[in-house]
């Protein structure tokens, strides 16, 4: 399964080396929202597949359920869809410009009518063929239930816990399968996403930011890296007119508290 990391660690030029940076992201629409859900819980699902102890494996198979539950709204299948197409009509449009890499160009709408076709050739919903398996429906109706996954709730469970780790991990893989379009389609188009944005340095004066968004356009999802050793938290908030942003710090009494000092950070917008 193809994932991508939501939250991951980079690194910036400095004259003492490599600065760490924490990014952190945020959508401006529910559609964008439900795809960084859905990518979150594939980077965990692949994560815990391939780590070895029954535990692990348990939560993978948790993780697969929340996917479901995610998956479970009626027009994500169809927004996915329109957005892959939406996608390939636009690059398509770039035909001709000598600005742009035609081999490129060919890979990745390529890719995008291989993530459509298979996306598509999926009947209903996403894990639409895991609860046609029985024994997989008995462990979901339990899984949420405090305790409720005990060998003497579900004792078939607990002995396939004690397989061997190639068993369960085929298992796995074989019902992580059914779920694979979707994945690869939501991580091609963040991808796609992210990378139509370009990073500019700001500042937060006494701990604040406020930046009007242009008019006539419409921006899906704002990128934001801090410097990891300066252990502030970003509070962010947007809307199609305006983005704000106020940094906070961990305080001793285990409560956020606004920054008073200007901060640096690099923002992104991506439409």
């Amino acid at each position: 399964m193809k994932c991508v990391k939501l939250v991951i660690t980079s690194g910036y030029d400095s004259p003492s080396g490599k600065i760490s940076v924490i990014l952190y992201e945020y959508p401006f629409n529910e559609r964008i929202r439900t795809y960084l859900r859905l990518e979150h819980l594939f980077l965990r699902l692949s994560e815990l597949m391939s780590r070895d102890a029954p535990l692990d494996h348990h939560f993978a198979i948790a993780t697969m359920f929340e996917v479901m539950d995610v998956g479970a709204r009626a027009d994500l299948k169809s927004d996915v869809l329109k957005d892959l197409d939406k996608q390939k009509q636009v690059l398509n449009g770039y035909r001709g410009n000598p600005a742009i890499a035609e081999g490129v160009l060919d890979s990745i709408i390529h890719k995008l009518e291989k993530c459509f076709s298979a996306l598509n050739a999926q009947p209903g919903k996403a894990g639409q063929a895991l609860t046609e398996n029985d024994w997989l429906m008995s462990i979901r109706s339990r899984v949420g239930i405090p305790g409720g996954t005990c060998e003497f709730d579900l004792p078939a469970y607990f002995s396939w816990q004690h397989r061997s780790t190639a068993e369960r991990q085929t298992d796995l893989h074989r019902w992580a399968s059914t779920l694979a379009p979707l994945a690869e389609s939501i991580h091609l188009l963040l991808k796609l996403l992210r990378d139509s944005g370009s990073p500019q340095k700001v500042i937060a004066v006494g701990g604040q930011f406020q930046q009007n968004l242009p008019q006539g356009r419409t921006f899906q999802l704002l990128r934001l890296s801090l410097n990891e050793n300066l252990n502030i938290i970003p509070e962010i908030s947007g809307n199609r007119l305006m983005v704000s942003i106020r940094l906070m710090h961990h305080a001793e009494d285990d409560r956020l508290h606004t920054v008073s000092d200007d901060g640096a950070f690099e923002l992104t917008l991506c439409s």
